[in-house]
């Protein structure tokens, strides 16, 4: 019973983590986003569109970390380059996002107004999920190598961390639309936002810089 209080704040922590690091990444203006909030906008097959964007960031999400943990495992110095690797990356996304903070845009549902057949629907989320290259840098690379760093026992909650935040990004897109459209128009709502995921690609760089040191 000790043992498993003593687990449970640091199992919150890379639950956090992984929250915070999907967030980060997942929160961008972009044709997937646009699509989600057009769906949503026009009511349109929001449940199936929202689950498969989510499962399929899970599974990669999971195939990332737990495939590049037993690749990292065996061999710590390339554990250690991605590590350094993958901090580079998130300072300089971290900058970028502050940059876009300074020329704030908008996110405006995607034009069209023919109804879809839930098949289209899926196609076209299925498309602007799997042929979009950043969807494995992302999920697979960078989340999967940052996951890999943690415990055997606390990569499970880093997954289920990551994993939550895109349910609960797509989830509050496809079912929030109507409420979250005006407020996604608003360049001023997505600067707050840039800096906010700056600061904590900021924060996460550092984490992934300890993990390359130790």
């Amino acid at each position: 019973m000790l043992t498993s209080s003593l687990a449970l704040p640091s199992e919150l922590a890379v639950f956090a983590q992984g929250l915070a690091l999907a967030l980060g990444l997942i929160v961008a203006i972009g044709a997937q986003n646009a699509f989600v909030l057009r769906q949503g906008l026009r009511r349109e097959h929001v449940g199936p569109i929202v689950a498969f964007c989510a499962v399929a960031d899970a599974l990669l999400i999971a195939a990332g970390v737990f495939g590049l943990a037993q690749v990292l495992g065996e061999r710590p110095v390339l554990a250690r380059t991605l590590a350094g690797l993958g901090a580079v990356f998130l300072a300089v996304y971290g900058w970028r996002a502050l940059q876009r903070a300074m020329r704030p845009q908008a996110l405006h549902a995607a034009a069209g107004d023919a109804a879809l057949s839930r098949p289209a629907a899926l196609a076209q989320a299925a498309a602007f999920t799997l042929l979009n290259p950043h969807v494995y840098l992302d999920t697979v690379l960078l989340v999967g190598s940052l996951g890999a760093q943690q415990d055997s026992a606390l990569r499970p909650a880093f997954v289920a961390g990551a994993a939550s935040a895109s349910l609960l990004w797509f989830g509050a897109l496809g079912y929030g639309a109507r409420a979250l459209a005006p407020w996604f128009a608003r360049p001023r709502a997505w600067q707050v936002l840039d800096g906010l995921i700056g600061l904590t690609m900021a924060g996460l760089s550092l984490l992934l810089v300890r993990h390359a040191l130790a």
